[in-house]
C-alpha cells in the first residue's frame, strides 16, 4: 500500500508549509529557510552520461509546485524532466525528441569514426609503401 508522504519545509515568503512528496522525490536537502514557497523543488535521482570517467550530462525528474515561470509543455506544477545539457526542463513528448536528436548524433559520430578509420588505414597503406621504396 502506498503511503502518502508529506513534507514540511520553512519559507520565507508563507512560513512552515507541509506539502505532498511524490514517492520519487530523494528530498530537500538543500533547501533553505530564507527559500520562498516558488523555489520548493522535488527532485528525483538522476540519470547520467559519463565518458572516461568525465561527467558529461544528467537529467532527472522535477516537480515545481508553486513555480512561477512559464515552461514550454509544462505548467508550473506538472512534472518534467530537468536536463542539465539544454538548461531546459521538458515534457515526455520533449525528451522523446532529445533522445531522437542524440540517436542521430550517435549515427553522425559513427560515421565520423568510420571515416577516421579509413583514413588511418589509408595512412597505413601509404607508410607501408614509403618503406619499401
Amino acid at each position: 500500500m502506498n503511503e502518502l508522504r508529506t513534507v514540511a519545509l520553512p519559507t520565507v515568503d508563507h512560513g512552515d508549509m507541509t506539502l505532498p512528496e511524490p514517492s520519487w522525490c530523494l528530498g530537500h536537502h538543500n533547501h533553505q529557510p530564507t527559500d520562498q514557497r516558488a523555489d520548493i523543488l522535488h527532485r528525483g535521482p538522476d540519470v547520467t552520461l559519463t565518458f572516461r570517467g568525465r561527467h558529461i550530462t544528467d537529467a532527472g525528474l522535477v516537480q515545481s509546485l508553486f513555480s512561477t515561470v512559464d515552461v514550454l509543455g509544462l505548467c508550473s506544477s506538472t512534472p518534467g524532466v530537468s536536463v542539465s545539457i539544454i538548461a531546459w526542463t521538458l515534457d515526455a513528448r520533449g525528451i522523446y525528441e532529445l533522445a531522437a536528436a542524440l540517436d542521430t548524433y550517435a549515427d553522425r559520430l559513427r560515421t565520423l569514426a568510420d571515416r577516421l578509420r579509413t583514413l588511418a588505414d589509408q595512412l597505413l597503406v601509404i607508410a607501408a609503401e614509403d618503406g619499401d621504396a
